[in-house]
Parts: structure tokens; C-alpha cells; sequence
């Protein structure tokens, strides 16, 4: 059974950046995407990026695009996300998801995704 395992986080400040990365285990279905969301308290979850897995193309949420960054490392099947200049609205919990696809693009909604991550907490100080 496919997991997604996340890591990375923790405090940063206003026009930092922070990492992210996500590691998917057994997943031997190649065609897939994969996508970070995030969260706040009485807010719906929002797309930030996503990947596929196969082919590599992305496509980022309004809120980050210019700022963020998502890749994957095929050795390793790891995905990251890169986020710059940031700020307080960044903070949230961010999740890791993915579905299996037959498509190529990866679009930014959630209710597509199956297989979610724990989430990891981001707090952003000024």
C-alpha cells in the first residue's frame, strides 16, 4: 500500500523561505500526481503545487505562484516543495497528497486526491 511520508517545516520568518518533502512508498503505479496542500483553522484545504510524477509537468495555487517551487527526485521518489519570500498567510499545515492519474496534468483540487500525509505545521513570524 502506497504511503506518503513528510518532513521538513518548523518556524521561519517573514521573506524567508522554507522546504518541504514528501516521500511516496510503494507506489509502483508510475502515472501519478502528486501535490502539496495546505490549511487553516475553518478554512478549506488550498492547492498550492502539484507534479506529475511521470512526466513532470506542474501547476501552482495563485497564492504562490512566483514564490514557490515543486520538483521531484526520481532516485529517490521524493517531492519538494520550495517556497520563497514568505509570508504570514503562508503560515498553515501543509499536506502531502497524490492519486493515480492516466492524464497529465495534475489539477489543484482536493477531493481528487486519495492518499494524504499527516500534514506538517508551518508558522511564519514576522
Amino acid at each position: 500500500q502506497a504511503t506518503l511520508t513528510e518532513s521538513g517545516g518548523g518556524p521561519v520568518q517573514v521573506g524567508g523561505s522554507l522546504r518541504l518533502s514528501c516521500v511516496l512508498s510503494g507506489a509502483y503505479y508510475s502515472s501519478r500526481c502528486v501535490a502539496w496542500f495546505r490549511q487553516t483553522p475553518n478554512q478549506e484545504r488550498e492547492g498550492v503545487a502539484s507534479i506529475h510524477r511521470g512526466g513532470g509537468r506542474t501547476a501552482y495555487g495563485d497564492s504562490v505562484k512566483g514564490r514557490a517551487t515543486i520538483s521531484h527526485d526520481a532516485g529517490k521518489d521524493e517531492i519538494s516543495l520550495e517556497i520563497t519570500d514568505l509570508r504570514v498567510d503562508d503560515a498553515a499545515e501543509y499536506y502531502c497528497a497524490s492519486y493515480r492519474t492516466h492524464g497529465w496534468n495534475c489539477q489543484l483540487e482536493a477531493a481528487n486526491y486519495k492518499l494524504w500525509g499527516q500534514g506538517i505545521q508551518i508558522t511564519v513570524s514576522a
